[in-house]
């Protein structure tokens, strides 16, 4: 059993790693980051895994996702898979998300930890791998939708509710 956490650098990826890192030493499970990088320059241009004009080199990716998620948690183990884009009706995010749903399938996954403003949205951008991956059934999905910031106490729903007319 492991905790799986796909991880691609971004902010809630970040946060999703820590919180599943901290799962893990409470309930001494491995956790795994996966990085998973299609052979699409656009797809990491927009992750901001290169800039513009950058050369698209998969192993430098890799290394610095790599490097990151080290920083962030390690005792996590980092794992970075590489997915073709050879399929002509399959979008680089599908192939991520069959990716994901792989590995997690193969480690026997307990929880997947999503960093995802969207996942669990009734609408989902096709972008996001969120939602695909929190609809599998096979294991259990802790959705991290904040960076760790404060949250404004505007963008809390029906707080009237919860407080007493005194």
């Amino acid at each position: 059993m492991s905790l799986l956490v796909p991880f691609d650098g971004s902010a809630l990826a970040t946060r999703a790693l820590e919180r599943a890192s901290t799962f893990g030493d409470l309930l001494d499970e491995e956790v795994v980051a996966l990085t998973v990088i299609p052979d699409d320059p656009e797809y990491a241009r927009d992750r901001g895994w290169i800039t513009e004009g950058e050369p698209f080199d998969m192993d430098a990716i890799a290394a610095g996702i790599g490097d990151r998620a080290g920083e962030v948690a390690p005792e996590a183990t980092v794992r970075t898979e590489r997915v073709d884009s050879d399929e002509p009706t399959a979008t680089s995010t599908t192939n991520v998300v069959r990716e994901i749903r792989r590995v997690a399938a193969e480690s026997e996954a307990s929880v997947v930890f999503i960093g995802s403003e969207n996942a669990g949205s009734v609408i989902a951008p096709q972008s996001s791998v969120g939602s695909p991956v929190a609809s599998d059934h096979r294991y259990d999905v802790y959705v991290v939708r904040e960076p760790g910031h404060e949250v404004d106490p505007e963008d809390l729903a029906d707080i009237d509710s919860t407080q007493d007319d005194l």
